[in-house]
């Protein structure tokens, strides 16, 4: 069976879907077989981040509702064949989900897939609530300022709460991703450190990934940034894909900015 993960945030606007879509491939590229499921339901967006908008024929609703099967709805990935995308429907609401059929899909891919992902919608509720009830991990993103961390602090006592694994008496594994990182801001004090951030929501780090101009392009371009070699936020993508699948990987410093101190010394010395 599979493990079901949950990428929530509280808020929206902290780069929840590009996490999902990058962790994702990032997975797959690792050798394991891989679903994304977007449970935004009535916006979908990770289908653009992925580059398969034009492929959706069938969505997660038509699929509960029994007018096609999850085969017929799961795209393959351009990018890599271990990777399947199933796309939220832009017609329906949040109030078409309920338990039991959530339960029954999310059944299914975990009997075909190593990893489920799952990119819950922004905000607290209903289809938040739906996202995480049967999730066996979470990954909480959040932006290093205050009002992503509050947010994400409420999302986490939902989580705590409301998740079938706590109801049975088990706890749900919860780890920590930091996006858009930078380092000159955080030097400044502009942005909050990464072990103030721990110090809140005291949770388990995995990744801490770089503010990064080039992922906005690429997510307009459907070609995921993990696929560039060059990026810095894509490495750091390819980093924590690692340690989700099992790799002991080293936690890169992306928040002291050295290469801006030598390059300001240069100058001095000219």
């Amino acid at each position: 069976m599979g493990i079901i993960i949950a990428v929530i945030s509280g808020k929206g606007g902290v780069g929840k879907t590009t996490v999902t879509a990058n962790l994702g491939l990032g997975i797959a590229m690792n050798g394991k077989k891989v679903a994304v499921v977007d449970f935004d339901i009535g916006q979908r967006n990770l289908d653009m981040v992925l580059g398969l908008e034009n492929r959706v024929v069938y969505d997660i609703v038509q699929v509960m509702d029994g007018e096609a099967t999850l085969k017929q709805a799961l795209i393959k990935s351009k990018a890599n064949d271990s990777l399947s995308f199933l796309a939220a429907s832009q017609t329906k609401d949040k109030s078409v989900l309920d338990s039991l059929r959530v339960k029954n899909l999310l059944m299914e891919l975990k009997e075909e897939f190593d990893y489920v992902i799952l990119d819950a919608p922004a905000g607290i509720e209903s289809g938040y609530e739906h996202t995480i009830e049967f999730a066996d991990a979470a990954l909480i993103v959040v932006n290093p300022e205050v009002s992503s961390i509050r947010d994400s602090d409420r999302a986490i006592g939902i989580l705590d709460s409301k998740s079938q694994k706590v109801k049975e008496g088990e706890e749900v594994a919860k780890f920590l991703v930091i996006n858009r990182i930078v380092a000159e801001m955080v030097q400044s004090g502009e942005m909050l450190r990464s072990d103030d951030i721990l110090e809140i929501l005291s949770i388990e780090l995995l990744g801490k990934i770089p503010e990064d101009k080039g992922v906005v392009d690429a997510s307009n371009q459907g070609k995921p940034i993990i696929l560039n070699e060059k990026s810095k936020a894509g490495q750091a993508y390819k980093r924590i894909a690692g340690r989700i699948t099992g790799h002991n990987i080293k936690m890169e410093d992306v928040e002291s900015n050295t290469t801006s101190f030598f390059t300001k010394m240069k100058g001095i010395f000219k």
